[in-house]
């Protein structure tokens, strides 16, 4: 049995979507606080325990009473603007709850995990695409206690011998195609959902954090990897880890980078109107680019990405249009 943190938040629903589809949901618990996930999003049939993943308590008796076999750690606060904002938050939430789970795992001798990361824990890139060796040096907090919780992790490896793989995300983007879930946050940061709201008049505007980056039109540029691909390598993660010992640090991404803008002018071309925009003042901690180099996650999970630019955005569309929670 396999125990998913985070599992009702935005990543987490669409991982528990797929793995149900492929294994069946009696495989899963899922533990979430509900504080930024959605009981909607998880199907009839899939266990979801009310708690804090920081819970001693209440994970000790959630090992006991099931025969838990590997962990996926989604659960975390992953905005970049506001970690800069409330540090503390992050850091509490981030790495001393991920240390009180892996306290319970190590008590209940459960040591594969396959962990949600960041290409936040690169910084500032010195050359793209960005493969695993790049060096990691956070610009924001956010960064900081994903990289804090992958050297935990490897410390546990080293120490206790724990199996794990830590999935570098870069920009986590759409909805399942059959449009039952998507992405839904409170207040929303990201461009996509922002830049469809905007078009259908929900939002006036969508801002464009700075337009005077060293890119090719002065935007961000990234790489938007569709939700459906980062749950299937999690899944080919689980995978390997029954079969052999990993210690394993593994970008996914699409290895395209898009701008700001060239993200905006897809979301106008998919829902056949403009977008309206507005230049305003860079973010705090924003790298100009961040693209993945992907040739690891082919080569050690046997995985590649399905999906382009375009069907993330038609897929968030078709979830924008009847939006359920």
């Amino acid at each position: 049995m396999i125990l998913v943190t985070g599992g009702a938040g935005y990543v987490g629903s669409h991982f528990v979507r797929e793995y149900s589809r492929r294994k069946g949901a009696s495989e899963l618990v899922v533990v979430d606080n509900l504080c930024e996930g959605h009981g909607q999003a998880l199907k009839n049939g899939v266990r979801l325990i009310n708690c804090n993943i920081g819970d001693q308590e209440q994970l000790s008796k959630i090992f006991t009473e099931h025969e838990i076999e590997a962990v996926v750690h989604f659960a975390a606060n992953a905005y970049v603007g506001e970690s800069q904002e409330n540090p503390f938050k992050y850091l509490h939430n981030n790495v001393v709850q991920s240390i009180n789970l892996f306290e319970a795992m190590e008590k209940h001798q459960v040591r594969k995990l396959v962990f949600s990361s960041t290409c936040a824990t690169y910084g500032t890139p010195e050359y793209t695409p960005l493969d695993e060796k790049h060096p990691q040096r956070p610009v924001n907090v956010y960064g900081n206690t994903k990289l804090i919780t992958e050297q935990i992790l490897h410390s546990l490896a080293e120490t206790k011998n724990w199996s794990y793989v830590a999935l570098r995300y870069f920009n986590a983007a759409g909805a399942d195609e059959d449009g039952d879930i998507g992405e839904s946050h409170d207040p929303e940061p990201h461009i996509i959902p922002r830049a469809l709201k905007a078009g259908t008049g929900e939002l006036s505007h969508v801002d464009i954090l700075g337009d005077d980056y060293e890119t090719r039109d002065g935007t961000c540029i990234r790489d938007y990897i569709h939700v459906t691909d980062l749950a299937s390598a999690h899944i080919s993660a689980l995978e390997l880890m029954k079969t052999k010992q990993i210690r394993e640090c593994v970008n996914l991404g699409t290895e395209y980078g898009a701008s700001v803008k060239e993200v905006v002018n897809i979301c106008s071309d998919v829902i056949g109107r403009q977008v309206p925009t507005r230049i305003a003042p860079r973010r705090s901690g924003d790298p100009p680019i961040l693209v993945a180099k992907n040739a690891k996650a082919k080569n050690v999970l046997g995985w590649q990405p399905k999906y382009d630019l375009k069907r993330i955005v038609e897929s968030a569309w078709k979830w924008e249009q009847n939006r359920k929670f």
